[in-house]
């Protein structure tokens, strides 16, 4: 075997050493903020208490209420754009006689 194709070359450059500090670095603070999440999870689980489950209960009924309220606007909103894109239309003729009949001078 040729012992050129194995041979290492020394980290001399700072532009390689910058490099591997980088990379050894954020593999570190992954693993690091990983774990505190994963046990941070399981703890909190843990500390769940039945008080949580009352302020969903709430939070959920203010979710429903609000969803409700924006169906109405929408409809509204809805109900206003048909009558003014009836108003951009021109009326038939019939109606245009009777309007401008009974329109005074």
């Amino acid at each position: 075997m040729d012992s050129t194709l194995y041979r290492q070359e020394p980290m001399d450059d700072p532009g390689k050493v910058m490099v591997a500090v980088a990379l050894f670095g954020s593999v570190a603070y992954s693993i690091r903020t990983i774990s505190r999440a994963w046990i941070a999870r399981h703890v909190t689980d843990a500390k769940r208490e039945p008080l949580d489950d009352a302020r969903f209960a709430r939070l959920e009924q203010a979710v429903d209420a609000i969803a409700l309220e924006v169906e109405r606007i929408s409809e509204g909103q809805r109900f206003t754009t048909k009558l003014l894109s009836e108003q951009a239309r021109p009326a038939p003729s019939r109606v245009q006689q009777q309007l401008s009949s009974n329109t005074p001078i």
